[in-house]
């Protein structure tokens, strides 16, 4: 495989992000990927990202914060990038979860950009451990996202995976792990999230009135519930109740006795009933590895158009080729979904 897209260590992160695009793009398909193949170039990604981590160190030894701030927002992509290319129990997997994990403190401590780990106490003593990322003091009363992880990352990987994506926007993120708030019975976990928006509403920073939530993988029907549950939220990247619509649908035939094409309406009003309950701007990310299937959200996008619910739709864009036959290029969906973030909370903000 020609590796001629690969960035060159020393460039901008602008063009990190476009190489690491284009590698994905070029990826070839599973039939053509070997493991050896996958393993070979998450090493050189490794080494990428190795490097790009002393230049950041270099750049910090001589006060060139900009340069090193666009050095470690590069080692970051790269490691994610071999992160997705190997296996979870590949042995090099741990090993580039840590690399990342020591990204994100390093960053912080370096370069001012301060990454906050904060506790969220509920009323029973329960805490929610969570990273926040300051939008910066040029940013009074910025925005804030939610961010929930999926269910195979933790918050320090997520926290790495966004930083590029957020450092510039003007935005504050909070970052939360998948299993800290799923680990808690339903009506618990949205509880939870809420009282990470009370954290945020109370920073001088952060514009309490534009505060959204965005849940990766099976977070994304986490997402859906406390957006129907806290009517503070001012946009959600979520599932739309899809991920309940599929539980509940094998029922559907059972609970009606109409032919199918009668049902229909039912169906709709099924399909749609917990996006209704939104009141806030919706997108859902379709496709690839969440939980959310291409036809069941298009067919959702139609209801909600119906009946005059701003949900909007993005498709993940899925390459042959990684564990598993395939991988996400989240270069691309992560640019969306923020663009789209920023779109929606500067429109609250109108």
């Amino acid at each position: 495989m020609e590796f001629g897209a690969w960035p060159h260590v020393g460039g901008d992160l602008a063009s990190t992000r476009r190489g690491a695009s284009a590698f994905f793009d070029s990826l070839p398909s599973e039939a053509d990927s070997a493991e050896t193949g996958r393993q070979d170039w998450a090493a050189t990604w490794i080494t990428t990202g190795d490097a790009y981590c002393r230049l950041a160190d270099l750049n910090t030894g001589k006060r060139a914060f900009g340069a090193a701030t666009e050095a470690w927002l590069c080692a970051l992509t790269a490691f994610e990038i071999a992160r997705r290319l190997l296996a979870n129990d590949d042995r090099d997997s741990a090993d580039v979860s840590a690399k990342v994990e020591a990204g994100v403190q390093r960053f912080g401590l370096a370069l001012g950009h301060t990454v906050e780990s904060v506790q969220i106490t509920c009323c029973d003593h329960v805490e929610l451990s969570a990273y926040c990322l300051p939008a910066g003091t040029s940013h009074l009363c910025a925005p804030a996202v939610i961010c929930i992880s999926s269910e195979e990352e933790n918050r320090a990987t997520l926290l790495g995976r966004l930083l590029p994506v957020v450092i510039g926007r003007g935005m504050s993120v909070l970052v939360v792990s998948h299993e800290d708030v799923a680990n808690h019975s339903r009506g618990e976990s949205e509880i939870l999230l809420s009282l990470c928006l009370d954290h945020l509403s109370a920073r001088p920073d952060v514009d309490a009135s534009r505060i959204a939530v965005y849940g990766d993988g099976l977070s994304a029907a986490l997402a859906t519930d406390f957006a129907a549950y806290d009517s503070r939220v001012a946009a959600a990247v979520c599932d739309a109740g899809i991920w309940n619509w599929t539980r509940t649908r094998g029922s559907i035939g059972w609970m009606t006795s109409t032919q199918d094409d009668a049902d229909e309406d039912v169906v709709a009003a099924c399909r749609s009933r917990l996006a209704r309950q939104l009141i806030c701007p919706i997108l859902v990310v379709a496709g690839g590895r969440g939980i959310v299937s291409i036809s069941e959200a298009v067919k959702l996008q139609a209801d909600c158009m119906a009946a005059g619910i701003d949900l909007d739709l993005a498709m993940a864009q899925i390459i042959q080729g990684g564990p598993g036959g395939e991988v996400d290029n989240f270069v691309t969906s992560d640019e969306s979904i923020f663009r789209w973030l920023e779109k929606k909370l500067s429109a609250a903000a109108a």
